[in-house]
């Protein structure tokens, strides 16, 4: 009977996708609210983005023909104090994920589970790209927190949000 400890604990990281697509959700209702239209859809093909990640996940459970469960989530963080706290709570939550994929390609290693290591590869190269990209982001929205309209400019500027820009959304 194969080890059964790396599909429990992909099943068990489902929910953090989901919680992450959920807070991405709540980020881009902020922003959106303070017509702030090229942050707010940044943060939708986030939401979006976790979402797929999770469903990555259940269907590879299901081609190796183990149990996928779907399980309930805390509501997010709703409202924020500022512009900044969003993407500095996406900054800290992608880190904390890529945290999480490198230990679960710790226990598929222990495991001795080669496809499952494989399978999370495109997780942690994916991870570096979500980590760098928030990183930038804050340090653009914390300059400029108070010229809305610059924080705008940059995301139009950049594509971010915008379809297949820079290989990501």
């Amino acid at each position: 009977m194969p080890d059964k400890t790396f599909a429990k604990a992909l099943n068990d990281h489902v929910p953090r996708e989901f919680a992450a697509s959920q807070a991405y959700l709540a980020a881009a209702i902020y922003y959106d609210d303070l017509t702030m239209p090229r942050m707010a859809a940044f943060f939708y093909r986030q939401a979006i983005e976790e979402r797929n990640h999770a469903m990555m996940i259940v269907q590879y459970l299901l081609n190796i023909d183990e149990e996928a469960t779907i399980p309930g989530v805390d509501a997010p963080k709703n409202g924020f104090s500022d512009l900044v706290e969003p993407v500095r709570t996406a900054l800290e939550q992608e880190r904390k994920v890529s945290q999480q994929f490198s230990e679960l390609a710790s226990i598929a290693r222990a495991a001795n589970d080669f496809q499952g290591e494989q399978f999370l590869q495109w997780f942690l190269k994916e991870q570096v790209e979500e980590v760098s990209l928030m990183s930038d982001l804050l340090t653009v929205v914390e300059r400029a927190k108070d010229r809305p309209l610059d924080i705008e400019e940059f995301l139009a500027r950049e594509g971010l949000g915008d379809e297949d820009a820079h290989g990501r959304g």
